[in-house]
């Protein structure tokens, strides 16, 4: 007998977590799925909407290497930030990008030490108000190094290393 209640009170333990998990579980998300095409979309590529149509004006141009910006707190190196940019430039200045990296890179790097200092790669660093003073900062130096023809930079990819 002294045996068995242990082995009993797992399986009471299992089974009741299962209902609970069955219980809690969130609604299953319904996805449309339609095999024969969706028949709005034809319609509106062979009415020939201009927007979809269009060739694009601008190309963009993938900064060769990734940025490693260190965040400093109390003296020491807190974590590390790795960055992946894009520059989207008129057609044809994908030359000029690559003939200014050294410069581009080095003033991006420049913008991204001080948003580190600033604090802008604390907390939650990912939150649109916190990068939008970056982006904003990194076009106005792209811009002042390669002219009007930059009209934006995306940050394609952005991570912070807790060291």
């Amino acid at each position: 007998m002294g045996k068995i209640i242990p082995i009993f009170l797992a399986l009471l333990g299992l089974g009741i977590g299962a209902g609970a998990g069955m219980m809690l579980q969130p609604e299953p998300d319904l996805v449309e799925v339609n095999p024969c095409g969706d028949t709005d979309t034809d319609a509106q590529k062979s009415s020939g909407n201009p927007t979809e149509n269009a060739p694009s004006d601008t190309e963009f141009v993938k900064m060769n290497n990734q940025f490693v910006v260190p965040v400093v707190a109390d003296g020491n190196v807190s974590s590390l930030v790795v960055m992946s940019l894009n520059i989207e430039v008129e057609l044809g200045g994908r030359e000029a990008v690559y003939q200014r990296e050294p410069k581009l890179r080095d003033e991006f790097l420049q913008v991204m030490f001080n948003h580190a200092n600033t604090g802008g790669f604390d907390g939650t660093f990912t939150q649109s108000s916190r990068l939008d003073p970056l982006r904003m900062a990194l076009l106005e130096v792209a811009q002042s190094i390669l002219g009007s023809g930059v009209k934006d930079v995306l940050v394609t990819n952005i991570v912070r290393q807790d060291i």
